[in-house]
């Protein structure tokens, strides 16, 4: 490498440095209005717009007339819950609201070894209906009294069985809403009916909303890094929106996304919620969302979604939702039909996504089909992978071994012209093209294995199956930095405290390959400085990452040290120059008659 390539290895490192500045966490802000916490309000349209709104339950409370000659008699009663289990997870399911108040999946642990529970709220369940009537009030069926003819308060659904259970909200003597519940036993998620019986002089504006105020649990230690892939997202027309809520007690929203919606999401780092339209057409999209600030410099993000479906006014009429509540792992959630896999960090979609969803994944599941230890099976994973890269790997290493062996001429050149550059660069590149040597030979085959290392960063970096899986020794969870060392203070820029294990090796093994490659004297700042950038960089990933590049550098030594051996000694031997026979069309006129005058 010469002079432009050290430039360009420090303008990385700076921008190395600079993502990492920008992605530091925000220090929280103070809030000023009094507030312990930030609301999860959909803020929809102007009520004056006749499009519903989600209201705060005090607002509602705070009037008699506020639920209207309808519904005020509904706004009393006694809860009664319903357990649900079924072999994928629990629910309880309350008659306020026929709301789901917990969401509990057994073999997912929290950070702290209690069964996850994905829903948010504690004080009122979620899946709501919201609906502007014709009396002039907007309902929110959350606090409402539904009733249930189940007698039973715990049910049990056996995998390959179906349980139904239905919530009825009795308006009047010939108007209710009845909102089914249909349970399976090998999903995770959850079917849901509602049918609207003699509504059609209550519910205006056409339209109805279903609600998902309460977003989706935290559940893992770290919460930047849980909130950093935290977002909301509707599905429509075949193209995801998005809104992810980076600063801090800053409202975002999303209510221009109409048309066809095939679902609206949120997710945490492993799991999400979705509601998936059945039966109509969903007529818009609504998206909220906020961060806020937790103890120890931690952050939490809050996000609300809804969809408006159209309600034909007829005085029976049905509308069918599928609820999933669930991991984000690829087989369960692929087999929807729907696109729910477009949740997950799966990489750009054009070029990178491609290869995590057909090659990474597969060969990665294939492999937990033999391989107990995950550690194991990342461990083989990285063989395979620098196996298919190895004629890439040779090429760019057999480069920069050409490379060092010109080095000495080159530097008679550099010494013999350093006052005319243009003719030292001249006879540099006349130096290349005599010995056959490419100057970017070294770095080409390290940008076409770029798309693969992507894809292998934003498989492993979210991969659910890495979760708390151990590995050896200190290795005991995959998914989260294996920290074996932390200071009692932070390192600027990079605002680092804690050191990765895994990293440290990293870039040990990264530093012998670069002191095993750069024999160049003016490129020394480079066997050290990569290293430790990137050191510094890697120390937040999942160790299971670490693991793969750990395993990857040594392979790479290994074969950097074979080629080393063999090319050994071996003399620079000028390539032999080939003719210009010209163009196509001079080698045609070659061969046409010639015409004698």
């Amino acid at each position: 490498m010469d002079k432009n390539a050290v430039i360009g290895f420090v303008l990385i490192g700076l921008v190395l440095m600079i993502w990492l500045w920008m992605n530091a966490p925000p220090p929280p802000k103070v809030e000023t209005n009094g507030q312990d916490s930030v609301k999860n309000v959909i803020v929809k349209e102007k009520v004056n717009e006749k499009i519903p709104q989600t209201l705060d339950e005090n607002e509602i409370q705070k009037g008699k007339d506020t639920l209207g000659k309808y519904f005020s008699h509904l706004s009393t009663g006694k809860s009664k819950s319903l357990i649900i289990q079924t072999p994928n997870f629990q629910t309880e399911i309350v008659t306020k609201g026929g709301s789901i108040k917990s969401w509990k999946i057994p073999r997912y642990k929290t950070w702290d070894q209690y069964p996850v529970d994905l829903i948010n709220s504690t004080q009122t369940g979620d899946f709501n209906l919201l609906f502007y009537t014709s009396d002039g009030k907007i309902i929110d069926t959350k606090n409402l009294y539904f009733v249930t003819p189940e007698t039973k308060s715990e049910i049990e659904v056996p995998e390959g069985d179906s349980v139904k259970i239905d919530f009825i909200l009795q308006v009047n003597e010939r108007s209710k809403i009845v909102k089914t519940y249909i349970f399976y036993g090998d999903l995770f998620s959850v079917d849901v009916v509602y049918r609207f019986e003699g509504m059609n002089e209550i519910i205006a504006n056409f339209s109805y909303q279903v609600t998902w105020e309460s977003g989706i649990r935290f559940v893992e230690h770290n919460s930047i890094d849980e909130s950093n892939h935290a977002k909301t997202f509707a599905y429509a027309g075949g193209e995801l929106s998005e809104i992810d809520a980076g600063s801090f007690n800053e409202v975002v929203r999303d209510s221009s996304i109409s048309g066809c919606v095939s679902w609206v999401g949120t997710r945490n780092k492993y799991f999400a919620v979705a509601i998936i339209p059945r039966q109509k057409e969903s007529k818009r999209a609504y998206l909220e969302g906020t961060r806020i600030p937790l103890p120890d410099e931690g952050a939490k993000e809050n996000y609300s979604m809804a969809l408006e479906m159209p309600y034909l006014g007829n005085p029976g009429e049905t509308d069918r939702f599928t609820l999933f509540i669930g991991p984000l792992d690829f087989d369960v959630v692929k087999r929807y039909g729907v696109g729910l896999d477009n949740m997950m960090s799966l990489g750009a979609a054009w070029i990178i996504r491609p290869i995590s969803e057909y090659v990474i994944i597969p060969l990665f599941q294939f492999l937990r089909m033999f391989i107990p230890n995950y550690g194991v099976v990342l461990i083989v994973f990285s063989i395979i992978i620098k196996i298919v890269l190895h004629p890439l790997t040779r090429t760019s290493m057999k480069s920069m071994q050409k490379m060092q062996a010109l080095q000495p001429m080159m530097n008679e050149i550099r010494e013999k012209y350093k006052d005319d550059p243009q003719k030292m660069n001249q006879q540099i590149m006349r130096l290349y093209k005599e010995y056959g040597v490419n100057p970017a030979g070294g770095c080409l085959p390290l940008l076409l294995q770029l798309p693969i290392l992507y894809a292998l960063w934003a498989v492993f970096s979210s991969a659910i199956e890495l979760r708390q899986a151990s590995f050896i020794l200190w290795i005991t969870d995959l998914s989260i930095p294996d920290v074996v060392l932390k200071l009692p203070f932070r390192i600027p820029i990079f605002n680092i405290n804690e050191f990765s294990g895994l990293a440290l090796l990293m870039g040990i093994t990264m530093f012998i390959q670069q002191k095993m490659s750069v024999k160049d004297p003016r490129q020394k700042m480079m066997v050290w400085m990569m290293p430790l950038l990137l050191t510094l960089m890697f120390n937040a990933f999942p160790s299971g990452l670490n693991l793969y590049y750990f395993v990857f550098n040594i392979l790479s030594i290994g074969q950097q040290a074979w080629i080393n051996k063999k090319h050994k000694g071996e003399p620079l031997r000028k390539v032999e120059q080939k003719k210009n026979k010209g163009g196509w069309i001079t080698r045609i006129a070659k061969d046409l008659p010639q015409k004698k005058y």
